[in-house]
């Protein structure tokens, strides 16, 4: 896929992972929405990569198809890019005995479900293109997390969520071949994003002495390397790309 002059959309696009690749898919020439639930910094995001900011819930069916149309409006979109996640820790038990189910509903929602929605209207969009010179209609990358296979203690909902997102990629991806569209997912270690921004520099030591190497924490721009390179090698789909320093995590 050629991204000088396509259209990409950048779900949690307005910090860390998404930002990054708005901002690296901008530079690649694309013409970027950037699609967030804050609608303020999406636009703040997108006036800097000279693209259009949108606010969406990616577990929202009407929110979603709104934020493809303005997608659409730049053109034909070929470019999908799912950073939209949440990581809100909890155990299956508390001190008063079992967690209530909302909590763990809540993560699967926003980080599964935002993700299949994600697919099923960007893919539709896709679809309706015309297949560009290598044959291509259209690329989804997804961000699963190294979670999905080490999920640590109080990570029940976001490991299960993750592990969704790997589930959904060889199906979808086989689906979606019949229309020229790829899909390929990217499991991230720890990157230093607004998530771990809050943690004190001793904390963040410490987790940068678990990688093997290189020994700290990832950087956004690293991840959307790997963004600009799923999009341009047509051979990649179908599959989850550890990027993680051969991070293997604990359980705690």
């Amino acid at each position: 896929m050629n991204t000088e002059g396509a259209v990409a959309i950048v779900f949690g696009g307005a910090s860390g992972l998404g930002a990054a690749s708005a901002a690296r898919l901008a530079a690649d020439g694309a013409r970027v929405v950037v699609a967030d639930l804050d609608a303020d910094r999406a636009r703040s995001v997108a006036d800097q990569v000279g693209g259009v900011g949108v606010g969406v819930d990616v577990s929202d069916e009407d929110s979603m198809e709104n934020a493809v149309r303005v997608a659409g409006e730049l053109g034909a979109l070929r470019i999908s890019v799912n950073c939209a996640g949440i990581g809100t820790p909890g155990k299956l038990l508390g001190r008063e005995g079992a967690k209530p189910l909302s909590a763990f509903r809540s993560v699967v929602m926003v980080n599964l479900v935002g993700t299949i929605n994600v697919l099923r209207c960007a893919a539709a969009a896709m679809a309706a293109n015309e297949p560009d010179a290598s044959g291509e209609r259209g690329v989804c990358v997804s961000t699963a997390s190294i979670a999905a296979y080490d999920g640590q203690i109080g990570q029940i909902s976001y490991a299960a969520s993750k592990a969704g997102v790997v589930g959904v990629t060889l199906p979808a991806a086989r689906e979606l071949a019949a229309s020229a569209i790829r899909v390929v997912t990217i499991a991230p270690g720890i990157f230093d994003t607004p998530m771990l921004a809050g943690l004190p520099d001793k904390a963040r030591e410490s987790l940068e002495r678990t990688v093997p190497f290189p020994p700290r924490l990832g950087r956004p721009a690293e991840y959307a390397d790997l963004v600009a390179h799923i999009v341009a090698n047509q051979m990649l789909n179908g599959e989850v790309i550890r990027l993680d320093g051969a991070l293997r995590m604990a359980p705690r």
